[in-house]
């Protein structure tokens, strides 16, 4: 398909009606296969929440989020661990990770080792 002669108007358009085409075609694939998957665990005595209960952590209660994945649980970050403090001021740190502070590049340039800083 040539898109050159479209004009930005009408490529715009086309582009509003593929995407609600996608959106369509994905919502009847997504009934489809729900069914066809009712149907199965039903051809075996069972129901479909009866296979998703306690299958993954993910088939929780919870609800789903705008694409339709499920929440996990939430990841908390440990602070990372000073390694380096800066001797003007001993309540900056640095872990060593990411952008070197002002104060440790001040001290690697008058020449001094940054393991002189370290903890």
């Amino acid at each position: 398909m040539d898109l050159s002669s479209y004009t930005l108007p009408e490529l715009r358009r086309l582009q509003g009606k593929i995407e609600a085409e996608i959106r369509r075609r994905s919502d009847v694939t997504r009934r489809n296969l729900l069914k066809r998957m009712q149907k199965m665990a039903a051809d075996e005595g069972l129901s479909l929440g009866d296979l998703l209960e306690g299958a993954t952590p993910a088939a929780s209660d919870d609800k789903p989020t705008r694409r339709g994945r499920r929440p996990g649980p939430k990841k908390v970050k440990a602070a990372p661990v000073i390694k380096y403090r800066n001797p003007a001021n001993p309540d900056q740190g640095w872990s060593g990770r990411g952008r070197k502070p002002q104060w440790a590049l001040d001290w690697l340039a008058q020449g001094k080792s940054l393991d002189e800083l370290a903890v």
